[in-house]
């Protein structure tokens, strides 16, 4: 079951790579010519795009990490649980 904590996590990922994914367009696009005349702020702006890039796989792989830790407890309390069931009537 999903929690209000990870949607968070998963709309700031998601928002993260919306925003690269606007750099990368608006950078080949509208602002191409303004970058290449300068190389300082070209470099700083596909920086921030790798920045953002990386923030949104960040985001991806912990949410793939609490999902799977998540899952792997949910496993070992039904085998616990049903192993105790299993006890319990062997002991009756």
């Amino acid at each position: 079951m999903l929690t209000s904590v990870d949607a968070r996590r998963r709309w700031f990922g998601t928002f993260f790579l919306i925003v690269a994914g606007g750099m990368l367009l608006w950078g080949f696009t509208f602002l191409a010519s303004f970058l290449v005349k300068r190389p300082m702020v070209f470099v700083i702006y596909w920086i921030a795009c790798l920045g953002f890039t990386l923030l949104s796989f960040l985001i991806a792989v912990y949410d793939m990490r609490v999902i799977r830790k998540r899952v792997r407890e949910e496993k070992r309390a039904a085998f616990n649980k049903a192993f105790s069931d299993i006890v319990d009537e062997e002991k009756k």
